[in-house]
């Protein structure tokens, strides 16, 4: 190339651009609100001074820039940010006086680039972002997503709603919320609030207690009960206000399992509490004691505590004869009360059992295929009538049943049962037990129709009638169903992919929309809004009505005010790679190559290739990776000596690592900068022999910073000059297989290596007797069929780790991307003794032309749509050992060609180059130096850094949250649509008083009035009291409002059409007095007198929680007929003496001509 080239004529092959943004020193308007938020990352480089010895210039000059004449394709490098200033463009190479390498930063403005083809569509596009979600209903953010690391021991997981308040059961207590303060700023960093809590809604916490496992409101009592790991049930008071934030305290605890937790709690109809828990437990705890206990004093709550543990009952030994348990022993996941037809149902995975809540009787048991199943003899089996709630009672055995057969036998039982247990941890995944595994019962819900419905593990809703009956499957989304909530006509469903659907009664699909980055775990409705709680502890509200109306009024306006809670924030990274060739470098290598560059940095990546090597350690590592183990000491001493050169403990925190085989990333991040770096997520995938073993492959990370999702991955892909279509599949392979989640390593897999590696070694001992020098290569051969039958085990152990759209990788979620590691693309269409000419007079534009990876991204056939800067030091490959300079490449017989195998590559939010940091392009970056340690000679390669300077524009949740408020309070088109939409229909009652004795039923009309609005309605009993002569009733109520046992309400819950009548049954039943524990003893003394519930009938509108109530009295006059005692029925609630009780509501159609009697109401 001619020297006399000028810089102007060299400079014009790269395109000028603007100077970089100063935006990452913007304070948005919510950091003027807020200053305890956080603070401003930026930090400016500080100026190093370089020499360049003469010959480098020189040789800059001869070979350092791109001959205009020539075919180069350097006009598609985008110049994101370049110098105005043609004599800072020219220094291309530069030496540090420290390390001699050859550099390729500019101090003060951003490398050129070169933009890959293949980015602006599929899986290769960058994700779409706004300042409100555009593809879902706007939401209250009362807890915004907190970090994962900020909520060990104190993970939310469960909620639930009172009328003002929102519960949340914690592993460490409960907390609550009060909805009139939804809108309320948070706590900040500087406030009472733990780090992870600081933009939430202000709340208060509890004392700590063992894990909260289940919540459940009793509204009547104004408690909210929670059941914990401990086997313990705690009662808190709802309106209690605690003083200068201190811890409240609960009102009862009392111990209901000592060698269980207590999975779930329900109110029965009749006020009862049950419980669940491990083993197939059910307990039933009578109100009348709880209410007793309740009444005692504070110092008598010991007292209290063995009065209530006294009185419960155990379902489960009720339902065990001879020794045979006619209920499943799985564990009790879930219990749901059917107030319509006043029974219980629990549930396990694979299996339901229906319980009468009246007379506590066991009426069916069956599995998710609704078959009968655990009947306790082939002949009772048959001689019962196969009625649908006909109640299991236990046959006579002889002796040697009740004993379990001989020794023989009871022997052979073990064993089969035990080579059953090991043959499902084997299949585990495969065959009939995946099968099974998908038909597992993950939620259940009662729909005001009175349907039930469960959703399965495989994503299926299924819909039961109250006898248990299968009827209709329906299939909405692909992920895992873990809740349900339902209001009215509509049914929420809640996936493990963060998925959020609204269904019909009937099962149509209304809508559907990601709620959550995580997996969804509770929904609850409360304040006219449905709560969801997601698996990282996140809680949003959405409304009833959404989406609808008021969500297209919230979105805009909400966008309208992005400039007042958008942040922006300047992080600097650096990544290296280095592939190591199994060798350990010095001290003063790891310090020339990040310890010397680190001062400046924020975030700190390290990726390593060939940390270590060999047949026999692959196979380990395969072995050990279907176990849930990696790692190895090697990769241990390497982070440990990266940490020791870059100041980890004074300045940096090691967050996390992934190891492969010989493949290894780790990060560090500055301990400034750590209280917004969290969610940290780990994934491997091997492509290597059969893409089992991770001699080839990759390793990422992936976390928040700022609230932004960055992914780091390390890459060593297909070695060899002509392996182009390899690699490039390589690359295709671990972009769309990588899957983030929670480190592999855990206990049981350490246990299970363990014994991996005895068997490994033997077998490997044998292997060599028998084969000789053949049998390491035989046993690899084996490892590979078999581990590849597992080759999903290299993804993240969690379950719930799903993306959320079906088949798009996780990377394609990200924000930003950097992928860097040993790609081994080549230089191609040159000899050896060429290549080494052109890096000799440092004609690396001539050599770029020659990069296959240049070629095969500018085709769109490899790292697509992703970004690299202009490459301005010598190929990283191959060095003899030990040999410093460009003297050092490989010399010997082969003599490869030098390559630039060793990259760094990354994609951020940009569509475009002219794309400024918002809230719609969250991250942009720019690299400010990419270079090789050329003085590093430990290895045959090269390590290469590059920085990185991001910006990320972030929400402040806080401040939005107070706009979201500011929003539905001020704007009068959301007052009037809310005031419409909780309107409540009217409605009338046939009757306000009713008359029963001696077993009378009776109807009650309720007839809804309104010509378009569905009417739900709710019947309780707010009061109780017996009747005596001259004295005012005194009055009292059962837990959640339940019924007394002498009167039979059905259905207690339903949905009346516009224009239409539903008739209530109301039954008088005394056949089970006697025997009820609990109540035993307080409604036998009242036998000779009259008794008095008063029915509050609660009717609300199907798109709001306002409601009306109106009253009714039963009054049930006392008749000598009603003291006959009475056997317990053995034919349980099905049977024809209690059909009478059971009455189905009908609707009709109602004419004004028709109108009844209206009763007395109150609005609330």
């Amino acid at each position: 190339m001619s020297r006399g080239l000028d810089d102007a004529d060299a400079l014009s092959a790269l395109a000028n651009a603007p100077p970089p943004s100063t935006s990452g020193n913007r304070k948005s308007h919510s950091q003027q609100l807020r200053t305890n938020t956080g603070t401003n990352f930026r930090r400016h480089p500080k100026h190093r001074k370089h020499s360049l010895d003469e010959a480098s210039i020189t040789a800059a000059m001869d070979g350092g820039f791109r001959n205009p004449s020539d075919e180069d394709d350097d006009h598609d490098f985008c110049p994101y940010a370049t110098s105005d200033d043609a004599e800072n463009q020219y220094n291309f190479f530069q030496a540090d006086n420290d390390n001699n390498n050859i550099s390729s930063s500019d101090e003060h403005h951003p490398m050129s680039e070169f933009s890959a083809a293949g980015g602006g569509s599929g899986f290769f596009k960058a994700p779409s972002r706004s300042a409100v979600h555009p593809g879902r209903p706007t939401a209250l953010e009362l807890r915004p997503h907190p970090l994962r690391e900020t909520q060990v021991g104190r993970f939310i997981r469960t909620i639930a709603c009172t009328e003002t308040q929102l519960w949340a059961g914690q592993e460490s207590g409960v907390r609550v919320w009060n909805f009139c303060d939804a809108f309320e700023a948070g706590l900040g960093i500087g406030g009472r609030a733990r780090r992870g809590d600081e933009d939430a809604a202000p709340f208060y916490e509890s004392v700590d207690t063992s894990p909260a496992t289940c919540l459940m409101v009793d509204c009547a009592s104004k408690l909210v009960w929670s059941g914990h790991k401990d086997g313990k049930i705690r009662a808190w008071r709802m309106d209690q206000k605690p003083i200068d934030d201190t811890p409240f305290k609960e009102c009862l605890s009392f111990q209901a399992y000592h060698r269980g937790s207590v999975l779930v709690m329900v109110t029965s109809s009749y006020g009862d509490i049950w419980t669940g828990s491990e083993n197939g437990v059910i307990k039933v705890w009578p109100w009348d004691s709880v209410e007793k206990s309740l009444a005692l004093s504070t110092e008598e709550r010991h007292m209290a505590a063995l009065l209530v543990e006294r009185s419960s009952i155990d379902l489960k030994s009720q339902a065990t004869a001879n020794g045979v348990c006619s209920i499943p022993s799985s564990d009790v996941k879930y219990l749901l009360s059917d107030n319509v037809k006043s029974k219980i149902w629990a549930a396990g995975s694979l299996s339901f059992s229906l319980w009468d809540a009246r007379t506590r009787e066991l009426l069916k048991v069956y599995n998710v295929d609704g078959q009968i199943e655990n009947r306790v003899d082939a002949s009772s089996e048959k001689d019962q009538p196969l009625e649908e709630e006909s109640s299991v009672k236990a046959g006579s055995k002889s002796k040697k049943d009740k004993q379990g057969g001989s020794f023989f036998q009871r022997s052979r039982n073990a064993l089969i049962g035990a080579a059953d247990a090991v043959r499902r941890v084997a299949t585990k995944g495969t065959g009939a037990f995946a099968a099974e595994e998908a038909k597992k019962t993950e939620a259940l819900l009662l729909a005001y129709d009175g349907m039930i419905w469960t959703g399965c593990s495989n994503g299926v809703l299924v819909q039961w009638d109250a006898n248990g009956n299968r009827l209709h499957d329906f299939h909405h989304h692909h992920c895992a169903v873990l809740c349900f909530c339902t209001y009215g006509p509509r049914i929420w469903v809640g996936y493990v992919s963060g998925m959020v659907q609204v269904i019909d009664l009937q099962g149509n699909l209304i809508a559907g929309w990601i709620a959550h980055n995580g997996p969804v775990i509770k929904l609850v409705v409360g304040n006219g809004s449905v709560f969801s709680l997601a698996t990282h502890g996140g809680i949003r509200g959405w409304y009833i009505s959404s989406p609808g109306p008021l969500d297209n009024i919230l979105r805009p306006e909400l966008s309208k005010q992005e400039h007042m809670y958008n942040t922006i924030e300047t992080v600097k990274i650096m990544v290296g790679t280095w592939n190591v060739g199994q060798g350990k470098p010095s001290h003063e290598a790891l310090i020339s190559w990040v310890g010397s560059q680190a001062s400046d940095v924020d975030i700190l990546v390290v990726g390593l290739q060939e940390v270590e090597m060999g047949a026999g350690f692959l196979a380990m590592s395969a072995a050990k990776e279907t176990i849930g183990v990696e790692g190895s000491a090697n990769g241990q001493w390497w982070q440990d000596a990266i940490g020791m050169a870059t100041g980890e403990g004074s300045s940096f925190v090691r967050v996390g690592s992934r190891q492969l085989a010989g493949l290894l990333i780790a990060i560090w991040v500055r301990k400034s900068l750590r209280t917004h770096v969290g969610d940290l997520d780990v994934g491997a995938v091997a492509c290597g022999l059969g893409r089992t073993f991770g001699n080839k492959g990759g390793v990422g990370l992936r976390l928040r910073v700022y609230d932004r999702i960055m992914c780091f991955v390390n890459c060593h892909l297909a070695a060899h000059l002509e392996a182009v279509n390899r690699r490039n599949a390589d690359f295709n392979h671990i972009y769309r297989n990588i899957t983030f989640g929670r480190s592999i390593n855990n206990a049981s897999g350490m246990a299970r290596y363990l014994f991996l590696c005895c068997s490994l070694a033997f077998s490997t001992y044998l292997f060599w007797v028998l084969y000789s020098s053949f049998g390491l290569l035989w046993l690899l051969l084996i490892l590979s069929v078999g581990v590849s039958s597992t080759a999903q085990m290299l993804r993240p152990t969690n379950p719930l780790a799903i993306n959320p759209d079906e088949g798009k990788p996780d990377l394609a979620e990200a924000d930003m991307v950097i992928f860097c590691g040993d790609f081994n693309y080549r230089l191609f269409g040159m000899t050896y003794d060429e290549a080494r000419d052109f890096v000799s007079q440092r004609s690396f534009d001539w050599l770029r032309q020659k990069d296959q990876l240049r070629a095969e991204m500018k085709a769109g056939r490899v790292f697509q749509g992703m970004r690299e800067a202009l490459i301005r030091f010598p190929p990283t490959y191959k060095f003899e050992r030990g040999k410093a300079g460009l003297g050092g490449y490989d010399s010997g017989e082969k003599k490869r060609i030098p390559a630039w195998c060793d990259r760094i590559l990354y994609r951020d939010n940009r569509s475009s180059p002219s794309s400024e940091c918002s809230l719609a392009c969250p991250v942009v970056a720019s690299v400010w130096q990419y270079e090789a340690c050329m003085d590093v000679t430990e290895s045959d390669h090269k390590p290469v850094r590059c920085k990185f300077e991001v910006q990320i524009a972030h929400v402040d949740r806080s401040v939005r949250r107070q706009e979201f408020g500011k929003i539905v309070m001020s704007n009068e088109k959301i007052r009037s649509i809310r005031e419409e939409l909780q309107r409540v229909p009217e409605i009338s009652l046939s009757t306000n008083k009713i008359v029963l004795q001696n077993q009378e039923s009776c109807s009650l009309t309720i007839t809804n009035k309104s010509n378009k609005d569905d009417a739900i309605f709710q019947i309780l009993c707010e009061g109780l009291s017996a009747i005596n002569d001259g004295e005012e009733p005194e009055y009292r109520h059962r837990g959640s409002f339940g019924f007394p046992r002498w009167i039979v309400v059905a259905p207690a819950v339903g949905i009346i059409k516009p224009r239409a009548i539903a008739e209530i049954s109301i039954h008088h039943d005394d056949t089970h007095t006697s025997e009820d524990e609990g109540a035993q003893q307080y409604w036998h003394s009242e036998d000779t007198r009259d008794r008095l519930a008063i029915l509050s009938v609660v009717i609300r509108g199907s798109k709001a929680t306002a409601k009306r109530s109106h009253q009714c009295r039963v009054h049930n006059r006392y008749s000598p007929k009603n003291t006959v005692q009475h056997e317990p029925s053995t034919k349980g609630y099905g049977s024809k003496k209690h059909q009478s009780s059971n009455h189905r509501s009908s609707t009709k159609h109602y004419d004004k001509s028709d109108d009844h009697h209206r009763s007395r109401h109150d609005i609330e």
